[in-house]
């Protein structure tokens, strides 16, 4: 019983000190992510049999079962009213550890995300594919809670979502949501996708597009009418068409092609940032908009240009990851680590920094050689290594907001210490 007790407790200061995970691994006190940074509990380091009682007092019994035969396993469960929790056990050096991912049970607005105006009008599409890629834990999930409950809001549509484990719980408004859980009510997503399509749906989302048949059966899904939503660990959006298209068989790529060119509606593509001017988490984000330039260029199979097309259709609300993160930064929101961290061309954005009188401290030597060759040559690399100041060259404005953010990091790192 004291495991329980326990466990609630470290739930309890999850919720209370509003982190995103907790961690329990054996030789570690429970730890979690707050801001995007691990920060350690005052407590005891866990012993294995602690690790063990902890995951037993919360685990199913099919999950127990799972984690001695397969060495791991993943399952939801809910936090009272506070929270859901996305949970993995997994063995390590024969060990118990978990992880705890907390789900609010408020989901966000679209506007409260931050998503372009142009994401209500893809809710109210009668077909057609959208993706939403990034790394593990770059907000894929709360952005398509946040769609399907604006369609559940707004729209009397027939909603069949396939998770695993299932995260988010919508609750019937306008719409009819049915939740299928992979594991509990149906085996794999392609199969729950196969199936789905004899349940009269008007709109269907899969947690994973892992597999070629997942995949498949989500873009025949789109073409049989359906509005779709989907994930998939990508960054950009033209990497995200080449990952689709590479899934399948040479000899089938011509056609797949032609299908996605067809049916995809749009890619959006997240990186969440730590926050310098508040507490909390931000999304910077890359949103293309299928077009009919870009659907010329999917079909013929140029997604290199796809960059160059997102920059000029501003007007479809679309964007670059890169050009959103420094948005950001120069409004004094993230920090120049972070915004070079998450930028697709890092070097690039050294370079922008720098020419704009930013100080940039970075010694990673490639990453400068990156940097001069986006200026220009040799000697502008070498230019790009000495230190600047952010005064002479740029305007006082800019100058300003560049203080701005050293002065809130440095509030930040100061309240994380005292944490």
């Amino acid at each position: 019983m004291a495991s329980t007790i326990q466990i609630d407790r470290l739930l309890e200061t999850t919720v209370r000190r509003g982190a995103s995970d907790l961690h329990l691994a054996v030789g570690k006190p429970p730890s979690l992510r707050l801001n995007g940074r691990i920060r350690e509990l005052q407590t005891k380091a866990l012993e294995p049999e602690d690790t063990m009682a902890l995951m037993k007092a919360i685990t199913p019994e099919r999950i127990q079962q799972e984690f001695e035969e397969d060495g791991s396993g993943d399952f939801g469960f809910a936090y009272g009213e506070e929270a859901r929790f996305r949970v993995s056990v997994f063995k390590q050096k024969g060990m118990c550890s978990m992880v705890l991912r907390k789900i609010p049970n408020k989901i966000l607005t679209l506007e409260q995300i931050g998503l372009p105006k142009m994401a209500e009008q893809i809710c109210r599409r009668p077909r057609g594919i959208f993706l939403v890629t990034g790394p593990t834990g770059s907000g894929k999930t709360t952005t398509l809670a946040a769609m399907i409950n604006y369609i559940n809001e707004n729209f009397d549509r027939h909603i069949i979502t396939m998770e695993e484990p299932i995260e988010y719980f919508h609750k019937h408004k306008k719409s009819i949501v049915v939740q299928r859980e992979i594991g509990v009510d149906v085996p794999n997503f392609s199969e729950a996708l196969r199936r789905a399509l004899r349940q009269d749906p008007d709109v269907m989302l899969v947690g994973e597009m892992r597999d070629l048949a997942t995949i498949s059966a989500a873009i025949t899904a789109a073409e049989t009418g359906h509005l779709v939503f989907g994930t998939l660990h990508t960054s950009g959006a033209a990497s995200t068409i080449n990952r689709v298209i590479d899934a399948f068989p040479t000899d089938q790529q011509e056609q797949v092609r032609v299908q996605l060119a067809g049916n995809l509606i749009a890619v959006l593509s997240q990186a969440l940032c730590p926050r310098i001017d508040t507490d909390g988490m931000l999304a910077a984000y890359e949103f293309m908009y299928v077009t009919p330039g870009i659907q010329n260029l999917i079909r013929e199979n140029k997604s290199f240009r796809i960059d160059s097309e997102i920059q000029t259709g501003k007007r479809f609300g679309m964007q670059l990851l890169d050009d959103n993160l420094w948005m950001h930064f120069t409004a004094g929101r993230i920090s120049p680590e972070e915004t070079i961290d998450k930028s697709k061309n890092p070097g690039y954005m050294v370079d922008k920094m720098q020419k704009n009188g930013y100080q940039v401290d970075v010694e990673d030597d490639a990453l400068m050689a990156e940097a001069g060759d986006a200026a220009g040559g040799p000697a502008a690399a070498a230019a790009a290594a000495a230190p600047k100041t952010a005064g002479a060259p740029a305007a006082n404005a800019e100058a300003e907001k560049a203080a701005v953010a050293a002065a809130n990091r440095a509030r930040m790192q100061a309240q994380n210490q005292k944490k």
